[in-house]
């Protein structure tokens, strides 16, 4: 005789959810969310780009944007982003296509050269270590294991990285040299730094007279909302702190325009502007004025860059909506998930019970849907709990991304629902 299980029961539970696994392993499915990565429909905003500059080679200034020299990048368009980034044109530079370079470069400069206000470089210390607020960015942590930087994880709160940790580890440690910071909408959390979060960044005792901030400014005009969400201004409050040479602000094109050949930005103090500056004139003759001078006459201006990113906005929130509905859906109420809702920036991060999110990766990987590795959102690889899962909702298309949150939400239940009755 055949007993049949009760739906609500553990064994019953389990039993749901690997008939449901099945039949999503059946489909077939080849679906990618692993990075950040701007859909066509995004970058097609941008096509326009592609016919400039036209006949046109000259800056506002008469510069010939063709020939060699502008280390610090055409002033029209350091302009345009000085608001959008808070720092005063005259402190900003425009660069090359990658604001990964530039905090590359910053870190070898450092290790190589000596900042302002170390007394020696970083490469003859004998130990350099950075502040890791996570969940974190995995490029900022592979910089860090490139150069043998060690890592130190700091916990996220709702307001940015826990500041009394913060505080404690550059007070007594003269070997942190630094914090990595996303400050708006960071990723993967989506969580924003507090005005208090900004000013004790700014104002704490360091026992390195050469810490710094890296300030990785992505998304600072990716809104997802009509409250967008504004932060406090970190160069004008460490200026007014007394340690002016404190943050080093980053920011790009990456996710406004072309992805591939964007401009990226460097923002900091005049002394550390003149120190990038001078290590930069050995490794260049100049950045892509052709390309910035594109983005001038494209872009115009910064309301120019506010209208764009409302079309790419449009395109976006959707795709953000269609996560949380499903995830409500699937999960709500299961006890197995909870998970963030952004206000703007490109991720959702999805956390499952602790020991569960390498399996719940592998599991969706077994069924055709590939995510970032579990881990990635902490340094060395290891998140500790293995309950973090970035989700980057941006590339697929809307059903295909429906399909892969719904198929996620399956394995969820199915690792969960074993994890309970085991």
């Amino acid at each position: 005789m055949t007993t049949e299980l009760s739906p609500d029961t553990p064994a019953g539970l389990v039993e749901r959810a690997r008939q449901d696994y099945q039949e999503l392993a059946g489909r077939g499915l080849s679906l990618d969310l692993t990075r950040g990565k701007p859909a066509p429909e995004q970058l097609d905003l941008s096509t326009d780009l592609l016919s400039l500059p036209g006949g046109r080679y000259t800056s506002a200034d008469g510069t010939d944007v063709r020939n060699y020299g502008g280390l610090q990048g055409l002033p029209e368009l350091r302009e345009i982003f000085a608001g959008l980034l808070q720092v005063p044109a005259g402190q900003l530079l425009a660069a090359g296509n990658s604001s990964l370079e530039l905090m590359h470069d910053c870190l070898v400069h450092a290790l190589l050269g000596v900042l302002p206000g170390a007394a020696s470089r970083w490469a003859d210390q004998e130990r350099i270590a950075f502040l890791c607020p996570v969940p974190g960015y995995d490029r900022h942590f592979a910089l860090c294991e490139r150069f043998g930087i060690e890592m130190i994880p700091v916990p996220m709160t709702d307001e940015g990285p826990d500041m009394e940790i913060v505080e404690r580890l550059v007070a007594e440690d003269p070997a942190v040299k630094g914090i990595w910071c996303v400050p708006k909408y960071s990723n993967p959390t989506g969580v924003s730094y507090s005005d208090a979060t900004v000013a004790r960044l700014a104002a704490m005792p360091t026992a390195a007279p050469d810490f710094r901030i890296f300030w990785d400014n992505a998304y600072a005009a990716h809104h997802l909302t009509d409250d967008p969400v504004e932060i406090a201004d970190l160069l004008a409050a460490c200026a007014d702190a007394g340690n002016p040479d404190r943050a080093f602000v980053f920011g790009s094109t990456s996710k406004i325009t072309a992805a591939g050949a964007g401009v990226a930005f460097f923002g900091s103090s005049p002394a550390n502007v003149t120190w990038l500056l001078g290590h930069n004139a050995k490794r260049s003759i100049g950045p892509d004025k052709v390309n910035q001078l594109r983005h001038v006459m494209f872009l115009r201006d910064a309301d120019g860059v506010r209208a764009h990113m409302e079309r790419q906005r449009a395109l976006l929130q959707p795709k953000f909506e269609a996560v949380g509905r499903i995830l409500a859906k699937e999960l709500g109420g299961t006890g197995l998930a909870t998970w963030t809702t952004p206000k703007g920036g490109y991720f959702v991060t999805l956390e499952v019970p602790d020991g569960c999110a390498k399996e719940v990766v592998r599991r969706a990987a077994e069924a055709g849907i590939v995510l970032t590795p579990a881990g990635a959102t902490h340094p060395y690889g290891d998140d500790p709990r293995d309950a973090v899962i970035r989700i980057a909702p941006s590339y697929p298309g809307l059903a295909e991304l429906e399909q892969a949150i719904e198929g996620l939400a399956v394995c969820v239940r199915l690792v969960g629902h074993e994890r309970q009755a085991a």
